[in-house]
């Protein structure tokens, strides 16, 4: 159990300018603008969600694609998607700001899905409709460009919103107040049950209406919710709180890294001098960051090896040699995430299975309720929203008072214990899987049928654990980089957050080729592949996914979960580092420069 508030390595001192704190800051943001935001996205979030929940069944039906080929698309442009967000956390954090970015962002994901609408309601853009699976035409290489084109246009879109919608919210909040804190660790939950919310009751008939009325009228429907998110986000603009780019953290740690490498060899004494200028001198919203202990050898890139490397100014003639403490901490808190950033990515493989294979389970399976009725394969994914959002709900709304009531202190799970139970329920998730599928088969081979007498509902549980694992492991490895990250790094720890989506998605294609690969070597039926899973082995495919899933487990518990809340030693808060060449310009008289730098002969 932890407390609401929270310690991090990247802890920032005080600012020393108390002028920050002007009237007119205090009368923008908060939970005011926070409305707007939610609103924006849980509108984005429905218009995204509603193709990307039925991409595989249109892609399936509608393009007459092979079911490893769909897997693969649907993979490299989820991949690409979130890849895209490291350009785009660039782009705000250099050119301009997070609000222009999440608004020009929208409207490239606007034309996106406008492209989309259009290859379902003119035909001549795609494959004329087939019934017969395994002999249907096959879409003509400029239909797949323009199905690529608008998907490529959706990927730019999520490069301009991921990394800043969660960053945007979090700069509405003041993080140096206790209040502001416990509103901000809120404000990570809230923000995830508000879309799901809104996704739960909006795609029940979204989903509906694409498989079992119109393709084109299915997608219109998001088509005009992102058109109606970008009108509320412009509705609120007054009320936000604008942050203007500082300049790159990317650019910055480049850097440092080069400067690291031209200083290899630099060894370090009580006598070495480094470069740390004041507070008004630094690049990132006038925030010193505390000096840590750890990745010491970084500091290399900030050890004046000769006085000639600065100018009068007592400022680096060259910043590819010489750079700051500062930036060195930066660099220091981006390495400080990778490890549970690696546990992020296994956890995210096991999300990335109900997409595709998970859809393609429902689509063999019956289907019907009553004489009437089939239950649309999308609307399974709902069953992991669902799950999400009770469980917050629970969390946020029950156990909290409760515990606050017994303890008269708010207290919450602790971080570590949350993203372990992650773990497990993606282990869980797969294991499930694996027996449901086996039996699906099974029973459909008995049957000598291409469709299970098994009914859907069989398949419900996998769907709600892999939202539980959402809701525990993504969840804690969102909020644990937000957090653990300093306010000139938001943007950053977004988009880092949406790198470890994209390498998930990218090994889950390169896993699914290589076992299709190595299994279907000899003419024997691969695991994976074909039109008909009941030919395939995809119960082998998820024990394999959940032995990744143990692994990871015990290489959190005895690796990555050290690094998760560790404090600064009490002596590397001070406003001035040891040993450090101050500015002139801040007021404090130079100090006699000594150099004591030894090379390693090595």
């Amino acid at each position: 159990m932890e407390n609401a508030t929270t310690n991090s390595p990247c802890e920032e001192e005080p600012k020393q300018d108390e002028h920050a704190s002007a009237p007119q800051a205090q009368e923008a943001g908060g939970w005011r603008s926070v409305y707007y935001i939610i609103g924006n996205e849980s509108f984005e979030k429905l218009a995204s969600m509603s193709l990307i929940s039925n991409l595989t069944m249109y892609l399936l039906t509608r393009y007459n694609l092979s079911a490893i080929f769909v897997v693969n698309v649907v993979q490299i442009w989820n991949g690409s998607s979130n890849v895209a967000s490291i350009i785009g956390a660039f782009i705000s954090d250099t050119y301009l700001g997070r609000f222009r970015t999440l608004l020009f962002g929208s409207i490239a994901s606007l034309l996106g899905i406008l492209i989309m609408t259009l290859t379902a309601g003119i035909h001549q853009l795609r494959p004329a409709n087939c019934t017969d699976r395994p002999h249907c035409q096959w879409p003509q290489p400029w239909q797949l460009g323009i199905l690529f084109f608008a998907l490529a246009m959706l990927s730019v879109g999520a490069g301009g919103i991921r990394p800043c919608n969660i960053a945007f919210g979090a700069d509405q909040f003041d993080t140096k107040t206790e209040k502001g804190r416990a509103q901000l660790e809120s404000f990570f939950n809230w923000w995830y049950f508000t879309f799901t919310i809104a996704l739960v009751i909006a795609l029940t008939g979204v989903v509906y209406i694409q498989t079992n009325v119109s393709w084109t009228l299915g997608f219109a429907i998001p088509t005009l919710c992102l058109a109606f998110s970008i009108a509320i986000f412009l509705i609120g603009q007054h009320t936000y709180i604008r942050k203007k780019p500082q300049g790159s953290v990317f650019s910055d740690m480049a850097k440092v890294i080069t400067a690291v490498c031209r200083k290899c060899k630099l060894k370090t004494s009580d006598r070495t001098r480094y470069y740390d200028p004041g507070p008004s001198e630094l690049d990132h919203n006038n925030v010193r960051l505390v000096r840590t202990d750890r990745f010491k050898f970084l500091e290399k890139a900030a050890i004046i090896s000769d006085p000639s490397e600065l100018n009068e100014q007592l400022k680096p003639k060259n910043v590819w040699r010489l750079c700051s403490l500062q930036q060195v901490e930066e660099l220091k808190c981006l390495l400080g995430i990778l490890p549970v950033w690696v546990t992020g990515i296994c956890c995210f493989i096991v999300m990335d299975q109900q997409n595709t294979f998970g859809v393609l389970q429902v689509i063999q399976t019956n289907r019907s309720i009553g004489k009437h009725f089939k239950v649309p394969p999308g609307w399974m994914n709902l069953v992991s929203m669902v799950a999400l959002s009770i469980w917050i709900f629970i969390y946020e709304c029950i156990y909290i008072r409760v515990t606050k009531k017994i303890n008269k202190k708010a207290t919450r799970l602790s971080m570590s214990l949350r993203i372990r139970i992650g773990i497990l329920l993606s282990i869980l998730c797969m294991l499930v899987a694996a027996i449901v599928e086996q039996k699906r088969r099974d029973s459909a081979l008995r049957a000598k049928s291409f469709t299970s007498p098994m009914s859907f509902a069989v398949l419900l549980p996998q769907f709600a654990l892999s939202g539980l694992n959402e809701a525990f492991a993504a969840v804690s490895i969102m909020e644990f980089f937000t957090t653990e990250m300093p306010e000139s790094m938001r943007t950053v720890a977004g988009a880092v957050f949406f790198l470890s989506l994209s390498i998930a998605n990218y090994l889950g294609s390169l896993i699914v080729n290589i076992i299709h690969k190595a299994t279907s070597h000899g003419g024997r039926n691969s695991w994976l592949g074909g039109n008909d899973l009941n030919d395939n082995k995809l119960d082998y495919y998820y024990y394999l996914i959940a032995a990744l899933g143990v692994l990871n487990f015990v290489y959190f518990n005895f690796f990555a979960s050290h690094f998760l809340g560790k404090k600064p030693s009490n002596d590397t808060k001070k406003v001035q580092p040891k040993n450090s060449i101050p500015n002139q310009q801040n007021g404090e008289p130079p100090q006699e420069k000594v150099f004591d730098i030894t090379i390693d002969p090595r």
